[in-house]
């Protein structure tokens, strides 16, 4: 065989028996379980290059994830099911400031008739200077605001 061999990678019963269940689940993200594929296939003893081309991703793809399996078998399933060692980690970037329940205040209000401002419709502009006079968010910009509010309405439909 040419190149260096990868990583061992083996699977308790309990382990085998989650993963195997969480293929099968319909309800189990696509993602999730083509990662599962991998570590069982890796478990078999396949080579990363093996297992990328039968699953139609890339070696590399197989070998992060083999690796990622193998650092958090010291992990107990107890504390750290299969569906969570399967997920993605958190992506850096700054923390959001303005909260969930900010964001539902704001639809709230940008859903009620604008009473007390002589206006038809609220406008980014008119929905920023409400919630920051009712105190809802201490600065937010119009563009934000006009952002926040079709973003909350389009997930919901």
């Amino acid at each position: 065989m040419r190149g260096p061999k990868p990583a061992v990678l083996a699977l308790n019963a309990r382990e085998q028996r989650a993963l195997e269940e969480l293929i099968r689940q319909h309800s189990t993200p696509q993602q999730i379980a083509m990662r599962g594929r991998m570590i069982l296939a890796a478990a078999q003893g396949k080579n990363n290059a093996h297992i990328g081309r039968e699953l139609g991703v890339k070696a590399d793809t197989v070998r992060c994830w083999r690796m990622r399996w193998i650092g958090l078998q010291a992990v107990s399933l107890d504390d750290l099911s299969v569906s969570e060692r399967l997920q993605d980690t958190p992506r850096s970037g700054r923390p959001a400031q303005i909260t969930a329940v900010q964001t539902c205040q704001m639809i709230a209000l940008a859903c009620a008739q604008p009473k007390e401002r002589p206006i038809s419709h609220w406008t980014g502009r008119e929905i920023a200077d409400e919630v920051m006079a009712r105190g809802i968010v201490a600065q937010i910009s119009p563009r934000h605001a006009s952002r926040l509010l079709k973003k909350g309405i389009s997930s919901r439909i």
